[in-house]
């Protein structure tokens, strides 16, 4: 099942246990709006080359829509309107005036050179310009784009409707990005863990942690975690895998994933198939990488007693089913990796105030709302008696549905 009929699927059980009509519940699955435009540019030796871009507009009823842009050779339509849709529920979770979007760009950025994804990024935000902005729809860095693809969106932005650096989030610093944000998702995902240990009488220490994905959320997820004690077993990225049964020395791995651009070769630790990495043995496991890479097929050699899902739909339903047989209790991705987003907000904030906080303070709000976010989910499931995936689609799918029968839209 793809990301889009998964989301669907969680969205029409949420919309059941909620008893919304079918028109409501319509309504709510039904973009916004979607839109695709042809980038055309000129590349560095003279030849001309055109990409397909996308933006899905989601759902607006509880604020500005928000949502990242992606670069990658596979960014398609079906895929960019699970994420639109998933941010919605993602920011209702998180309890944010935001609603839902999601865009991106087919393309490679990694055969694109700098001036080349400099005039690709202008020439989408020419196209797009109109149709996002501050109180419409902020887009943010996405996978195969980074904080300088948004200061380019910003200048270009700025040139039709004057200086406005909260038209974007995920900013360098010196336009005003966020302090803090760089770390938000990983450190989310320590507050959620954190959150849903206590839950179960533990805490991070002394917990043992497999981690799949090194990049920007999992090497986060992975030094916060171990500075609270937590035991990181093994990790994987692109480059292959390693395992250490007493605990990797996580300071040394990001210092080593960081010159030789990956966790191969790594001393201080052993070699894995980077295939067996979920089911390696621990207490939590954080999928921190691609989408549906727990399924039926490896579902039942799940060694943990708790998954949190740092990544963005990365249980497909069938394994959600036989884990929930399991034991296996599941912090979801609408909740687990909303950090990213929630700081996001605290920069879109920062620039409409023209009033910039300290790391300190950005960090302490970001654990208030994780902490309160894991409450008001908690607080769903014993209301519906539902398991954690099912108390956050109905809290974020009652919170959207409320607000689009407050504005009249529900006919």
């Amino acid at each position: 099942m793809n990301a889009l009929a998964a989301t669907n699927r969680n969205f029409r059980l949420a919309s059941r246990l909620l008893g919304l009509d079918s028109k409501l519940e319509k309504s709510l699955l039904i973009p916004f709006r979607e839109i695709k435009v042809e980038c055309t540019i000129p590349k560095d030796d003279g030849s001309l080359a055109t990409f397909v871009g996308f933006r899905i507009q989601h759902d607006n009823a509880r604020g500005p829509m928000k949502g990242g842009i992606r670069y990658h050779p596979e960014v398609e339509p079906d895929e960019v309107n699970a994420l639109a849709q998933l941010m919605t529920w993602k920011t209702a979770v998180a309890n944010i005036p935001y609603g839902g979007a999601k865009g991106g760009i087919g393309c490679d950025p990694a055969e694109l050179s700098v001036s080349e994804l400099e005039r690709l990024t202008r020439v989408f935000t020419q196209k797009i310009h109109d149709l996002i902005g501050v109180q419409t729809d902020v887009p943010a860095p996405d996978m195969g784009t980074g904080p300088q693809t948004m200061a380019w969106i910003l200048d270009e932005y700025s040139k039709f409707h004057g200086h406005s650096p909260a038209v974007v989030t995920g900013k360098p610093i010196d336009l005003g990005g966020s302090l803090g944000r760089d770390a938000a998702t990983g450190r989310g995902v320590l507050f959620a863990t954190e959150a849903l240990l206590k839950e179960h009488g533990k805490s991070v220490s002394g917990q043992r942690f497999v981690i799949q994905g090194f990049g920007n959320v999992g090497s986060w997820a992975a030094q916060l975690i171990s500075e609270k004690g937590g035991i990181v077993v093994a990790v994987s990225d692109i480059t292959g895998a390693i395992k250490n049964n007493n605990g990797l020395d996580i300071p040394s791995l990001l210092k080593h994933s960081r010159e030789n651009r990956g966790v191969k070769g790594f001393h201080g630790g052993d070699a894995i198939d980077p295939k067996s990495i979920l089911v390696e043995d621990c207490d939590v496991l954080v999928p921190a990488a691609l989408g549906g890479v727990i399924n039926r097929e490896n579902a039942n050699d799940i060694k943990a007693k708790f998954i949190v899902e740092a990544a963005n739909h990365p249980t497909d339903p069938e394994a959600d089913e036989i884990l929930k047989k399991r034991g296996v209790v599941i912090l979801p991705d609408i909740f687990a990796n909303s950090g990213g987003v929630t700081v996001s907000y605290f920069e879109w904030v920062q620039n409409i105030q023209g009033f910039m906080w300290d790391e300190e303070k950005v960090n302490n709000e970001l654990r208030t709302y994780m902490t309160r976010g894991f409450k008001d989910v908690k607080d769903m499931c014993k209301t519906h008696n539902c398991d954690l995936r099912m108390g956050a689609f109905t809290l974020a799918v009652n919170r959207v549905a409320r607000a689009t029968v407050l504005r009249g839209w529900e006919a």
